[in-house]
């Protein structure tokens, strides 16, 4: 039996680099030309670092996502199911208080959770995340969205629409989570385990209930717009004026909560309007009071993730593609086996300025050629005695099959001016 990779976790081929690394060059000029700073964490934290911010209620929580293991020293850790606290957790260890406020922070790379496997979602992904801590601002929220909605525009996407709602403050999120208790405790052994566990922990999270059954409980219940205080409401109305003032495409989404414990006030989504359906690529919000939950000073915060891999679906699905890997301009073809010493030191000297592939044996004329058209290269330079004889190498434009005789100290200048043309 061949050796398989673990069970939601995939390869990236070389034929599928390309896609991401120009995603991640997109999103990295846009964040950091608003000023945001790439940290990279661990991968891993101390487990209590992820259970203090998550909340019980969570489903890295209730329904055991997290990798977590015991070490030599008998420490509890976790690979991270998300960037969010790992972040935090290096802003309060360095002092990141101090910096000009706010702080804006984005990373890029692997996440873990045990989840159930199906297209578009594994228990190793990759996010792209980001953070902004230092200020309570409306302004702030919606630069914020704004900035997700331009990262994922920037990678190509299009029809991408905003989906925005708010949870409240403290209070106003206790007085609906005691509204639907009083609702829904009479009927509670008609919720799901999981909605069960969510009523007795934070009822807000039924709202994200996908059982049919639970559902259709919940679908009458009035929704957490409706409990704003006067400062949140005012907060989720001045988020919106600065979007419609930017042209960010939203929609009001009144059972919008998110599925962790920590936001507060605003909380969005963008989603990718594909055919027949709307699926979300991304989502975020307000999380004031999480840093200090793990220590920190009090400290103001939003931020967002989106996963790569959706998001690269979603580019497939509107049928666009990424450049192609760089491929050799010149492929060199030894044709004995003097010139293969030849081809490999010259390869050295050309690749500082281009791309380049060469035989390691000496080969025929038709099976170099065959080599050189299967690297991929633009062109097929022939080395054998009687171009050494001669100071030249023959150069096959593998493209139109035109031939080109090439003095052996001008081949360099040669290529570069085709490279450059």
């Amino acid at each position: 039996m061949k050796p398989q990779a673990v069970k939601g976790t995939h390869d990236i081929l070389p034929a599928q680099v390309p896609a991401w690394r120009q995603l991640e060059q997109r999103v990295r000029q846009t964040l950091e030309r608003a000023g945001a700073g790439e940290i990279r964490p661990p991968v891993f934290e101390h487990t209590e670092t992820f259970i203090k911010t998550a909340g019980e209620s969570s489903d890295l929580v209730v329904q055991k996502e997290m990798y977590t293991f015991t070490d030599r020293g008998e420490r509890s850790l976790t690979l991270r199911p998300e960037f969010t606290p790992g972040f935090l957790r290096a802003y309060i260890q360095h002092g990141m208080h101090t910096w000009p406020s706010p702080v804006r922070l984005w990373g890029i790379g692997p996440v873990f959770r045990a989840e159930n496997v199906q297209r578009g979602r594994y228990r190793q992904f990759h996010q792209v995340n980001y953070e902004v801590l230092g200020s309570d601002s409306a302004l702030i929220d919606a630069e914020t969205i704004a900035l997700l909605y331009d990262a994922l525009s920037a990678t190509g996407l299009r029809n991408l629409r905003v989906r925005l709602g708010s949870v409240g403050d403290p209070d106003d999120r206790s007085a609906y989570n005691d509204y639907l208790r009083e609702q829904l405790s009479p009927v509670a052994d008609k919720l799901t385990e999981t909605s069960q566990e969510r009523l007795r922990l934070n009822p807000m999270r039924l709202l994200d209930a996908k059982d049919p059954g639970d559902r259709a409980l919940i679908e009458k219940l009035r929704r957490p717009l409706e409990f704003l205080g006067s400062a949140a409401a005012n907060h989720f109305a001045e988020v919106q004026d600065w979007l419609r003032a930017w042209d960010i495409p939203f929609d009001i989404d009144d059972s919008l909560v998110r599925g962790l414990d920590y936001y507060r006030r605003t909380a969005f989504e963008v989603h990718h309007l594909g055919i027949g359906a709307q699926s979300a690529l991304s989502g975020g919000g307000r999380y004031d009071g999480l840093v200090e939950s793990l220590g920190g000073p009090p400290t103001a915060g939003i931020g967002w993730a989106f996963g790569v891999e959706r998001v690269l679906d979603a580019l497939e699905e509107e049928g666009q593609q990424a450049s192609d890997a760089e491929r050799p301009l010149v492929f060199l073809v030894a044709l004995d086996t003097e010139a293969v010493a030849e081809v490999a030191g010259l390869s050295r000297e050309l690749r500082r300025e281009v791309a380049v592939g060469y035989t390691l044996t000496s080969r025929k004329t038709a099976r170099g050629l065959k080599d050189a058209d299967r690297s991929g290269a633009r062109f097929a330079a022939l080395r054998g005695e009687r171009e050494r004889a001669a100071g030249t190498f023959e150069v096959k434009n593998l493209a139109d099959g035109t031939q080109h005789t090439v003095a052996e100290d001008d081949l360099r200048r040669w290529l570069l001016d085709w490279e450059n043309s």
